[in-house]
């Protein structure tokens, strides 16, 4: 029971608003002296816990590399970029993010995409850009709208196309909760029901992304001052 005192702490540290590395290090401390590990021995756990799963830390590397790299420029890139297409709407650029984020998901590689990653310093600024280029100049509403629909694309996305892949942690997770309840079914089973899924999921959202484009169209026309006859 004792052991348990570190959930204590992490919910005082962060009622307290300290540190969150601050307090996770602290209560991982205390929950190893509460359970008879001596300060050698915990950090010892630690190392060797990073050592083992280190290739989780890949993917925070990246995030200094992206932020280094909007500080260069790159939402202003990639906004000139969509700007050029002429043929590009923000319903079709969400739609292709869409396909491509699913397919890479059922593949199993769920970091090529994300908000921190992609979202936020790339498909965020070029569907707005593309929604500039044929509509004009955007309310705070709409960019805000236009940010979300983003967002929520790469989370169907993902969510619907990473049960296809047969190592994904959530098809596992299936595969255990039926074998405790006496139903046997193997993980390929899995992932070929959630294939059918995954269609319907890019069928449905599909279709909202293209309603989108016109949703745009009508609110930004309403929205554009009228012009006076000489």
């Amino acid at each position: 029971m004792l052991s348990l005192i570190g959930i204590f702490v992490v919910v005082v540290g962060f009622m307290a608003r300290l540190n969150p590395l601050l307090v996770v290090t602290v209560a991982a401390l205390v929950t190893g002296l509460a359970g008879g590990m001596g300060p050698v021995e915990v950090v010892e756990t630690f190392g060797k816990a990073f050592k083992e799963n280190r290739y989780v830390s890949i993917v925070w590397v990246v995030l200094p590399v992206i932020g280094l790299l909007e500080r260069g420029g790159l939402q202003e890139r990639a906004k000139t970029l969509i700007g050029n297409i002429r043929a590009a709407t923000t319903g079709r650029l969400l739609l292709l993010y869409f396909i491509l984020r699913q397919a890479t998901a059922a593949l199993g590689l769920t970091s090529l995409g994300g908000h921190a990653q992609m979202v936020r310093p790339l498909i965020a600024p070029m569907a707005e850009a593309a929604a500039e280029t044929h509509y004009g100049p955007l309310d705070d509403d709409t960019r805000q709208s236009i940010r979300a629909h983003t967002a929520a694309v790469d989370n169907i996305a993902l969510f619907f196309g990473e049960d296809i892949f047969i190592a994904i942690a959530s098809i596992l997770l299936i595969k255990g909760f039926l074998e405790q309840n006496g139903i046997l079914i193997e993980p390929l089973h899995l992932s070929m029901w959630a294939i059918p899924t995954a269609i319907c999921a890019l069928l449905i959202h599909g279709t909202r992304l293209m309603l989108l484009d016109r949703r745009l169209a009508r609110i930004l026309a309403d929205a554009r001052p009228p012009e006076t006859g000489q």
